[in-house]
């Protein structure tokens, strides 16, 4: 074990500051790589990206596989400063290396280099960056405070065991994110198919009567079922609600369905569900407040916070129906107008009020029954990435202190 500064191993090129008259929210393929692309914990989150359509310097574009770690962090609880995460491979996108992000290059042959990026994941790193930042409300790092963290390295061979164990669960985690993306799309596709260019099976043979096809109708959203709308408990830093309801907010919806964590048990949930507004499995939820139009299905009882409004569905068979509906909710809202001064807010009147076109019961049962083996495997894709998730972050640390050996 060899001790020494992580300056020593590694130097951080700052980011260029490409205007911000450029960023533009449609995709057109250049992703301005911002703080937001970081996950709590670590890696590259491509669900929330800002795009560029300004000069493209080519010094400032990243090539893929490429080391880069966060600088900036807009956050309270300060939960993402000085994180690691790689530049996806993906063909369809460029990556530009923006100001307050750092790309990090290697200074040493006897390093590995993914030892390095996992242990720039470690909870005591980002504590210790943490602390040294700057700032009241947005808080910074420097290429200075986070090379001149202390770091105990194991020798070459032992690191190289430790990332590649790693590496391992972080691939069957993207592997199963990237199938369950798929089916989501499949359902999508059908969707529009079925019910906004409404070439749905037999559609050439049926009438259309006042724009619409005969049989078909528009439903309020409160036509589905009750619509909740979340609240926030006397604390959010427990993610339990009352200790055992998990509790959903805004960063918890970038996916189909809300997994919930493993170690939740629902014995003793039962008749208090009705009584305390929690969401039963199998409800729709919709993100309403400043972020809008993140959906999710939930697989078990929750709570929600204020900015989501879930729908609790009358008729079990409407499920993929409205959530693929949600999913296109922002063209919904086209003319409705929201609250709110600086962000959009739909509240529960306006979102109840919505009007969906609602095609025959025979043809919504069928889009079901072709959705519902692909939601099912999106559900056992997600809970297995919870399980992997919760091992990797707790074995992460446990290999970085030398507890476990691989």
């Amino acid at each position: 074990m060899k001790s020494m500064k992580l300056g020593e191993i590694i130097e951080i090129k700052h980011g260029y500051a490409f205007s911000g008259d450029y960023i533009i929210t449609n995709d057109n393929g250049i992703v301005l790589v911002t703080p937001g692309n970081f996950k709590i914990g670590g890696g590259f989150k491509e669900e929330k990206c800002k795009f560029y359509e300004g000069e493209i310097i080519e010094e400032y574009v990243l090539k893929p596989g490429d080391y880069i770690v966060t600088m900036t962090d807009l956050s309270k609880t300060i939960d993402t400063l000085g994180y690691s995460a790689k530049v996806p491979n993906n063909t369809q996108r460029i990556y530009l290396h923006n100001q307050r992000i750092g790309l990090i290059r290697f200074k040493r042959s006897d390093v590995y280099n993914d030892y390095i990026y996992y242990l720039m994941q470690t909870s005591d790193y980002q504590k210790s960056i943490a602390n040294t930042s700057s700032g009241a409300v947005v808080h910074h790092t420097s290429p200075s405070r986070i090379c001149d963290y202390n770091v105990v390295l194991p020798d070459y061979n032992t690191q190289k065991k430790i990332a590649i164990f790693l590496s391992t669960l972080d691939a069957a985690i993207e592997n199963n994110q990237k199938q369950i993306k798929l089916l989501e799309e499949a359902a999508q596709r059908l969707y529009k198919e079925w019910f906004v260019d409404l070439h749905f099976p037999g559609w050439k043979n049926t009438e259309i009567v006042d724009r619409v096809p005969n049989g078909w109708s528009f439903r309020k959203i409160s036509d589905f079922g009750e619509v909740i709308t979340g609240k926030t408990p006397s604390t959010e830093k427990s993610e339990n609600y009352g200790g055992e309801i998990p509790f959903v907010k805004i960063p918890d919806m970038h996916g189909c369905v809300y997994p919930i964590k493993t170690e939740i048990t629902l014995s003793e949930i039962g008749a208090n569900s009705q009584k305390n507004k929690f969401i039963p499995p199998n409800s729709v939820m919709v993100s309403c407040i400043a972020t809008v139009g993140l959906v999710n299905i939930s697989i078990a009882d929750c709570q929600t916070n204020q900015q989501i409004n879930s729908i609790v569905l009358r008729d079990s068979n409407d499920l993929y129906f409205l959530y693929c509906s949600m999913k296109r909710i922002k063209l919904l809202l086209e003319g409705v107008g929201s609250n709110g001064a600086t962000m959009t807010n739909v509240n529960k009147t306006k979102f109840s009020e919505l009007n969906v076109l609602y095609p025959t019961l025979e043809l919504k049962n069928r889009f079901y029954n072709y959705c519902e083996p692909m939601f099912e495997k999106i559900k056992t894709l997600s809970i297995e990435n919870t399980k992997l998730q919760e091992s990797r972050d707790c074995l992460l640390p446990r290999l970085m202190s030398g507890e476990l050996e691989v």
